[in-house]
């Protein structure tokens, strides 16, 4: 780090352009090793492992993975809400991870928007349209009187596709697209380089999806903003994004640009993702069949994995085996399919699922049409607990496990008041003797 940029961290200030990589890219933000790891002791989750990846000026990073992956985990770090136990994260090659001066943060917190998943528990239902626009505003003075700040909210507003008018509504007033947008404008009226969109697509109808990724596109091209783009829809993804980051369970497995990243999935869970996207083609989709990725291929007893970079931009993650045949695949240049098609006619493997639902039938067909449990069974079993218990002995010989139960219960119900009524009667007869 130069003393111009150390200068300007210690008064709070970030430098204007971020450091260059090799190739004369502005690097906006950087990780770098990071761990984040939730809980203490024996009870500690690392959700976060080792995670590392760079993000350029003006650019659309997707990180995209299956729930529970640490997608999330990652965006809420960059906006320093989690903490990380081990690396750090870098904004224009300044540390802003962990304890910072107030005034760096600050400056971060204008700096870096994000843009929620859920478009109504984002917004606060109490406070109107022009409110929530307005609270970055007012916590940064980001404007030199009442006339300019109504005028930015305005404005702001209309660029995502609302009135004026809807300023002096709540947030239960609108759709969940509408208040989407009222999400982004929150946060681009803060004018930030760096946003983070956490599925902010994903809780929408599928018609209003475009409409809020070519919004996002039009403020991009218009203000040079720079993305990190959460999802799970690899789909999506596919269109929106410059470079792609794949994680799953908190290890970052593959970075490329989309189209190289689509064209040679080189680590299997990444061919899994692409795999799941579904075809157009009813028919098509019918005979696909999917890849599925088991962990248990990897042998990482002696050779540890990391994440290396095999050439064209493009970083796999792997044990020095794997990369070697990571590498001759990449160098071989024909593109890679995730995707094959049962021949017609052949038939369709059984899932987890309908294997389980066959167990499950076949356990109801073991059982016998009649074997109801009903409670009238119960009822004759307490009026008559001998016969009763007679007859729950029948049934179980017939595999009727829900009639013996009853009958048993019932009988044994009986039984019980049949010998509290012989006991209260015997405590009488001592008392009149006495």
């Amino acid at each position: 780090m130069s003393n111009e940029t150390n200068e300007k961290t210690r008064s709070g200030r970030l430098p204007e352009h971020g450091p260059k990589d090799k190739n004369g890219r502005e690097i906006l933000l950087s990780l770098k090793n990071v761990d984040i790891t939730f809980g203490k002791g024996d009870k500690a989750v690392k959700a976060v492992k080792d995670a590392s990846f760079d993000i350029y000026k003006g650019e659309t990073f997707s990180l995209v993975g299956e729930s529970g992956s640490g997608k999330t985990t990652i965006g809420r770090a960059v906006i320093r809400v989690n903490p990380c136990a081990a690396g750090e994260i870098q904004y224009k090659g300044v540390r802003i991870s962990g304890k910072i001066p107030h005034a760096l943060d600050r400056e971060v917190i204008r700096n870096i928007q994000m843009v929620f998943q859920d478009p109504a528990a984002s917004l606060n239902e109490r406070a109107t349209v022009d409110y929530i626009v307005s609270e970055g505003l007012y916590n940064f003075h980001l404007f030199k009187n009442e006339q300019e700040r109504v005028k930015k909210v305005e404005d702001i507003i209309e660029a995502v596709g609302l009135l004026p008018e809807h300023l002096t509504r709540y947030p239960h007033e609108f759709s969940g697209g509408q208040r989407q947008r009222i999400g982004i404008a929150r946060a681009m009226v803060m004018e930030p380089e760096l946003v983070i969109a956490d599925e902010p697509i994903s809780a929408l109808d599928v018609s209003i999806r475009a409409q809020v990724l070519n919004l996002m596109k039009k403020f991009q091209k218009e203000r040079n903003i720079t993305y990190l783009f959460i999802a799970h829809d690899l789909s999506v993804v596919r269109f929106i994004s410059d470079r792609i980051g794949v994680i799953y369970k908190g290890d970052i497995v593959e970075v490329a640009e989309a189209e190289e990243l689509f064209n040679y999935p080189l680590h299997p869970y990444t061919r899994s993702l692409i795999s799941a996207i579904p075809i157009p083609d009813p028919k098509l989709e019918k005979s696909k069949v999917l890849f599925t990725y088991d962990p248990s291929v990897h042998d990482y007893s002696e050779d540890k994995p990391e994440l290396c970079d095999i050439g064209h931009g493009h970083y796999v993650y792997g044990n020095k085996k794997e990369i070697r045949e990571y590498k001759a695949i990449r160098e071989n240049g024909e593109p890679m399919k995730s995707v094959t098609f049962r021949k017609e006619g052949e038939a369709e493997p059984a899932s987890d699922t309908e294997a389980a639902e066959v167990s499950i039938s076949d356990e109801i067909l073991d059982t016998p049409l009649h074997d109801t449990g009903s409670k009238w069974y119960s009822l004759l079993s307490f009026l008559l607990p001998l016969l009763g218990l007679i007859g729950g002995f029948v049934f179980k010989h017939f595999n009727h496990k829900r009639n013996y139960k009853a009958c048993l219960k019932g009988a044994l119900a009986g039984f019980g008041v049949i010998g509290a009524i012989i006991v209260l009667f015997l405590i009488l007869l001592i008392l009149a003797v006495i």
